[in-house]
């Protein structure tokens, strides 16, 4: 175990600590004020405070793991190798930066409560964060400093034996609309019919009716396909089907429909299946609740995990209401059109509220990359580029890559040509070296 020495035990020091040791580096912690206590433990031990006790293995600390609430936080980002970092903290410190204070800045989101320019939809944007604007929003650097940080200590601990952890794969399949054609009622089919016609769109009009009529395959049922690929890879891929009512946003099929109740069912057989949540039930718990009930109905299991509707988030109180409803994992995380680490970290992490000071039991997987942000590569070839280069940097951390596809995804579409060679791609990531 690794003893803390600090002279204060905040909950936020407990926080980012246990993530940086125990979730990052296999390693359990623990903490003291007594330096009695600190001299006695004779394995791993650190401390954390502003002045170094005598030539112990020392990190100043910055405050901000010692304050409460927002503040203005001064940050000035320093190249660190083949990095960046900051909260800087001087040549006495064993490492040059207060990394527990920096990752707590990032796995926090602290700078989402902030003021800051949504876009239309609402969002926390990839171009308004630190680590767009300062060039680091590409790596995990939270694991990465903590990798760093395990050098350090490697080398005042030479004997002590650091556990080893994989590399692991975990797809997201997002399913806001199982079928284009089918089952959509009389209504809604008919009005896409009058749309088509008069949009002079003949060709999907065509291919509406053959599907209508049993004769061909509808566009966006390729479960089929994506389940036979699960059959032969080791890691659970998550689905996330949309159940919520028809409205502006959401155009799902209706759930109360018996075949689509069946697919959801037949698809949970083989793979892992959570909720996604309604563009609406992202401010309305009770709407969430009725769709949380809904999916439990269906799956005759407790709900686990939940995505929100256009990857939408209201820092504190999105995570808040999925704390009340007792769902434990959220995979909202993550930028929509921008590949990269929005909390700085390839390694699930617990949501720390910053109004409260607590830390929760909500465990977030953000995302890396979804498809849409592959879609501005021209070429497959450049696809595939960014793809790896996202792989190549969590392998660099043995971390775990989330990935989002959607079912249309792997269609016959020419929008997302390539991309079941680039989903491929990624399974067979966590085979090779």
């Amino acid at each position: 175990m690794l003893l803390v020495y600090t002279h204060n035990i905040s909950p936020r020091l407990k926080y980012v600590f246990k993530h940086i040791c125990t979730r990052i580096l296999g390693i359990k912690v623990g903490f003291t004020t007594k330096i009695e206590d600190f001299i006695a433990h004779d394995s791993l031990k650190m401390s954390y405070t502003k002045q170094q006790l005598s030539n112990e293995f020392f990190i100043k600390s910055h405050d901000l793991l010692f304050e409460q609430g927002l503040n203005d936080v001064e940050i000035n980002i320093h190249t660190w190798e083949q990095t960046k970092c900051f909260f800087y903290n001087g040549e006495k410190s064993a490492m040059p930066f207060d990394i527990f204070s920096a990752a707590f800045y990032l796995l926090s989101r602290y700078e989402e409560y902030l003021p800051h320019v949504k876009d239309d939809y609402g969002r926390f944007t990839a171009t308004e964060s630190l680590a767009y604007k300062e060039g680091f929003l590409h790596q995990p650097v939270v694991d990465i400093w903590a990798f760093k940080f395990k050098k350090a200590l490697q080398t005042q601990f030479p004997e002590f034996e650091f556990p080893q952890r994989t590399y692991s794969v975990k797809p997201i399949i997002d399913v806001p609309a199982a079928y284009k054609f089918r089952l959509k009622g009389i209504m809604r089919t008919f009005g896409g019919v009058i749309k088509d016609f008069f949009t002079f769109k003949f060709k999907n009009l065509y291919v509406r009716i053959m599907v209508l009529l049993g004769f061909k395959h509808d566009p966006f049922n390729t479960f089929k396909y994506i389940i036979n690929r699960q059959k032969h890879s080791k890691y659970k891929f998550l689905f996330f089907f949309l159940i919520g009512d028809y409205s502006t946003y959401d155009k799902n099929i209706n759930p109360n429909k018996k075949k689509f109740v069946s697919l959801i069912k037949h698809v949970a057989d083989y793979c892992a299946v959570g909720l996604k949540a309604s563009y609406f039930a992202l401010e309305d718990i009770a709407i969430l609740k009725k769709e949380k009930e809904r999916m439990e109905d269906i799956l005759n299991t407790n709900l686990r995990a939940s995505r929100q509707s256009f990857s939408k988030l209201n820092l504190p109180e999105s995570y808040r209401n999925l704390i009340d409803l007792e769902i434990q994992e959220d995979y909202t995380m993550g930028y929509v059109n921008q590949a990269g680490f929005r909390a700085g970290s390839c390694t699930p992490f617990l949501f720390y509220d910053l109004d409260f000071e607590v830390q929760t039991p909500l465990m977030i997987h953000a995302y890396h990359i979804m498809d849409y942000a592959l879609l501005k590569n021209q070429s497959l070839l450049d696809k595939k580029k960014s793809l790896n280069e996202i792989i190549y940097q969590i392998k660099q951390v043995n971390g775990e890559f989330v990935p989002v596809f959607h079912n249309y995804t792997f269609s016959n579409d020419a929008l997302w040509k390539g991309f079941k060679e680039l989903f491929n791609i990624t399974i067979e990531s966590a085979y090779e070296d």
